[in-house]
């Protein structure tokens, strides 16, 4: 186990590595302002970081962070009975299919008339977005459970709650920590637009104050802690993973 967490964090110092050498090959071959190489950038970062964009960064983590919550609070159970439940999937799937595909960012101005301009309409935002990315796998995991399985755990005969606990729960478990990985990305996105519209606080603001004051240093060290915070999210999540999945990793 240990020889293969150094062999992994090898070859994740090998990707920085030659990111960096490519994100500065490419500055030099461009030769814009608009794209400073990997040193100016990281120095602005390390400038900036004690003083404000340290309070950007943790601002928009908790944004994130809350949304995250609020979305797998709601989405895991809902998504367990709606695979289980066949009269609830009827009433809710229909609704799902209309709702899922409209892009959920055209609702920013009704959440922020409706709820303010602080917090609360950016984190409902994001939770809107992300519920349904964790209801759907959660949601079709549970309805592919074999059923052998529930049969054998009904023959012994437990109820609906030890179904769910013992049954369904393992079952979507993984499926809800991959569906995390991605919604992460997608909630990291989704603060970003609603961080710029409107806001005073967050690493959005942060990149398009740098970026309309025509400074592309600072602009790139917001670019660096956004990239942190979603770096900092999906290991938290891997190591979630390892903590409640530990048969994944045999």
């Amino acid at each position: 186990m240990r020889e293969r967490l150094y062999v992994n964090t090898f070859w994740a110092g090998v990707s920085i590595v030659l990111l960096l050498v490519a994100w500065h090959l490419l500055a030099l071959l461009l030769n814009k302002e608009a794209l400073p190489g990997p040193l100016p950038s990281f120095a602005a970062f390390f400038r900036e970081l004690p003083g404000e964009l340290w309070g950007h960064f943790w601002i928009s983590g908790y944004r994130v962070a809350t949304s995250l919550l609020i979305s797998l609070v709601l989405a895991v159970p809902c998504g367990m009975i709606m695979g289980r439940e066949e009269k609830v999937d009827r009433l809710a799937a229909p609704m799902i299919y209309v709702i899922y595909p409209v892009p959920k960012i055209v609702f920013l101005p009704v959440l922020m008339a409706l709820l303010g301009l602080g917090d609360v309409s950016k984190i409902a935002l994001i939770t809107l977005v992300v519920f349904f990315q964790i209801l759907v796998p959660i949601r079709d995991a549970s309805r592919s459970i074999n059923p052998a399985v529930v049969n054998s755990i009904r023959s012994l005969g437990a109820g609906r709650w030890h179904l769910y606990k013992h049954v369904v729960w393992p079952a979507v478990l993984p499926e809800m920590l991959t569906a995390l990985r991605i919604a992460s990305g997608t909630a990291i996105a989704i603060l970003f637009i609603s961080e710029t519209i409107s806001s005073q606080e967050g690493l959005g603001y942060f990149l398009l104050d740098a970026w309309s004051r025509y400074s592309y240093h600072d602009m790139f060290a917001g670019i660096i802690a956004l990239s942190l915070l979603g770096f900092v999210i999906y290991m938290a999540l891997d190591g979630l993973e390892r903590y409640l999945c530990p048969w994944k990793f045999v």
